[in-house]
């Protein structure tokens, strides 16, 4: 059992907490993105682009917060690097799922792919699991179910992402539509590895701590 004998800062646990929170938000804004296709939704979807945007800068601001709180900080409540590693990547799945949406907006895609509806189910998913676990981080305890199925969304996700490709490239599909397609999955993709990074950095904390 580890002896504390000077306080530590604790406002950390809340920051990531908020941190997830936004991240519940963008999912969800994701999600406002599938049904904001077709002829005539141009402006919808920029209005979803813009509250995607807004969710970003939000959760940048939760980065930051934790930066400067950790700059600030003599006793942290666990390694400093982990916490900066944890809060940067929190912050990468953001960054991942605005730049989908911003992709759409941008190249005024239409019609997306069906198969991207299970990334953006993949991505609700995690977000959940991950809030609920920054809930829990304080305790240290019980978060291996968390890890262990962050990872197998992963891993769906990545059958996701290797069919809508070979669909993308199946002929049905114009060059320049399968360039802007590709860029809007690649970001689907990356947000869904950001989820991963963020649970094995919880895994690697955890045992550090236990």
């Amino acid at each position: 059992m580890k002896l504390r004998l000077t306080p530590r800062e604790t406002s950390f646990y809340d920051l990531f907490a908020e941190q997830a929170d936004h991240l519940v938000v963008g999912a969800g804004i994701l999600t406002e993105l599938l049904g904001a296709t077709g002829p005539g939704a141009g402006a919808e979807r920029a209005k979803i682009a813009e509250r995607m945007r807004a969710a970003e800068h939000a959760c940048d601001d939760t980065t930051h917060k934790i930066y400067n709180t950790l700059n600030s900080s003599f006793i942290t409540p666990f390694d400093r690097e982990d916490i900066y590693a944890l809060a940067s990547t929190l912050d990468d799945v953001m960054d991942e799922m605005e730049e989908a949406v911003d992709l759409v907006n941008l190249y005024g895609i239409q019609t997306l792919p069906a198969g991207v509806a299970d990334q953006v189910d993949t991505l609700v998913r995690a977000a959940e699991l991950t809030a609920e676990a920054m809930r829990r981080l304080r305790g240290m305890k019980d978060l291996s179910d968390y890890w262990i199925e962050v990872n197998r969304l992963e891993n769906a996700g990545d059958q996701s992402y290797r069919k809508l490709l070979a669909h993308l490239f199946s002929g049905e599909y114009d060059a320049l539509t399968v360039m802007k397609l590709k860029e809007v999955v690649d970001s689907l993709e990356g947000a869904a590895d950001a989820f991963e990074h963020v649970a094995n950095t919880v895994e690697s904390i955890v045992v550090k701590e236990s």
